[in-house]
């Protein structure tokens, strides 16, 4: 069973909480999307890109109290996959509220990098219009039977979006090989980042050595994908 999933938070630092999940059951055709109160405030940084109000979530419950959190214990097993662009996000802080999934899981987001890596940016909303996806999008509302319409950084919105991505993706992967990928390390070929933001690595590696040194060296909030490839062409 593939059940895409898309949640918003207070925040993106690590003691930031869930405020919202949305997700789409393929196999039985269902959606579900609910607020979440995890009794942190939203600061307005937050509320201007997911759009939810610490009034939207003054009633709301728990993760563990929510219709949501029961309908994922339900399917919590090996025989099921859940999918998510940066699924890892998404899995510390269900667990950090209180349910550790057990099935397997695909990262659309690693999966894309793998397999379109001449995309530029891989963020859910560039990847919507660059390939297209928003042109099924009608028709896949109609459906599930979902009537509100599509809005960036809205839980069940993106995990819509994140089922069209993972439709487009089978054209070149099997669901076994995106389960793969989705661990397999990335090999960037551009630093997204710095003073060098847009040049290949491997010629950096050339006029500035010490640069990438550095980074490997100083730099603590750099992604597993970028290490691994500044060490590749460091290495030679």
């Amino acid at each position: 069973m593939l059940i895409f999933l898309d949640l918003e938070t207070t925040g993106l630092e690590q003691n930031d909480k869930l405020c919202s999940v949305g997700l789409i059951n393929v196999d039985t055709k269902e959606y579900k999307y609910e607020l979440i109160n995890e009794g942190k405030k939203i600061p307005a940084q937050a509320s201007s890109i997911n759009h939810i109000t610490n009034e939207m979530i003054k009633d709301k419950p728990l993760f563990v109290d929510s219709e949501i959190y029961k309908y994922l214990l339900k399917y919590n097993s090996s025989e099921n996959t859940l999918l998510g662009h940066n699924i890892k996000f998404d899995l510390e802080k269900l667990a950090s509220s209180g349910l550790v999934w057990q099935g397997d899981v695909i990262d659309t987001l690693k999966v894309t990098k793998h397999l379109i890596p001449e995309c530029e940016l891989f963020s859910l909303q560039v990847l919507r219009y660059e390939l297209k996806l928003y042109r099924r999008e009608e028709q896949e509302k109609a459906m599930l039977g979902i009537k509100d319409a599509l809005v960036a950084h809205n839980a069940l919105s993106d995990a819509l979006v994140d089922k069209l991505l993972f439709e487009y993706l089978l054209d070149m992967a099997t669901v076994d090989e995106m389960k793969e990928l989705s661990f397999k390390n990335v090999l960037i070929q551009k630093l997204e980042f710095g003073k060098h933001k847009g040049k290949y690595i491997e010629e950096v590696c050339m006029s500035d050595r010490a640069y990438l040194e550095w980074i490997l060296n100083s730099a603590v909030d750099i992604d597993e994908d970028t290490r691994y490839s500044i060490n590749y062409f460091l290495q030679g």
